[in-house]
């Protein structure tokens, strides 16, 4: 199979898969019991799996197994990432039912900015070797303050990107379902997309950890 069209049908079906989780799978919104989550973690998981087994047999060894090294690494980097959701969903009081689409639309600019990441990181790699040791000491220091974190507060009233946005668009009282701007008379935005603007501030920051590995 040519390489490009490999990576354009392999994009296209992370594409698919995503359009049909949000879009068809959990269209209504609901609270996901554990059960669920997963079934639903398992489901993401094993098509991973799959990935690297289709990587085996048409790239060898060597590819299939960087891939799962860097799906662990990655893996194991979110849970900070996982942690400091929670505490921006408790501190705004979102509902359960609405958290999964704050998280969805979280994940698709995660991706995005953790590939802006590693491709930038990989070429500074490239050209200063020793670039590596600062993201091997920004790491150290990212899991020392993920230890030190279990009475951990957050404080989105300092966030320079939430205060700019607060200035220019005005921003509803309460929450309207799972929202992101409704019309009252003009154009107000929901505190949905304010949590959402916290978590993605946030997980700009945390997609430095992304650098090292793929380096």
């Amino acid at each position: 199979m040519n390489h490009l069209l490999f990576w354009i049908l392999f994009n296209l079906f992370v594409v698919v898969v995503l359009v049909l989780d949000l879009g068809v799978f959990h269209r209504r919104p609901h609270s996901i019991k554990f059960r669920e989550a997963l079934a639903w973690s398992l489901l993401w998981i094993s098509l991973a799996g799959g990935f690297a087994v289709l990587l085996y047999f048409w790239r060898g060894h060597t590819p299939a197994l960087e891939f799962v090294t860097g799906y662990v690494v990655e893996l194991s980097l979110s849970v900070d990432n996982l942690f400091i959701f929670l505490l921006v969903f408790r501190y705004f009081r979102v509902a359960a039912e609405y958290q999964y689409k704050v998280l969805f639309w979280g994940i698709l600019s995660a991706v995005i900015m953790r590939a802006v990441f590693i491709v930038t990181g990989v070429k500074l790699i490239q050209e200063f070797h020793w670039i590596t040791y600062v993201f091997g000491a920004f790491l150290v220091y990212s899991g020392i303050k993920l230890v030190g974190q279990e009475n951990a507060e957050i404080h989105p009233e300092k966030n320079l990107a939430l205060r700019l946005f607060r200035r220019w668009v005005p921003v509803t009282d309460d929450f309207v379902g799972d929202k992101f701007f409704v019309r009252r008379p003009g154009l107000y935005a929901t505190p949905l997309l304010v949590v959402l603007l916290v978590i993605e501030t946030a997980d700009l920051l945390l997609a430095v950890d992304s650098i090292p590995e793929r380096g």
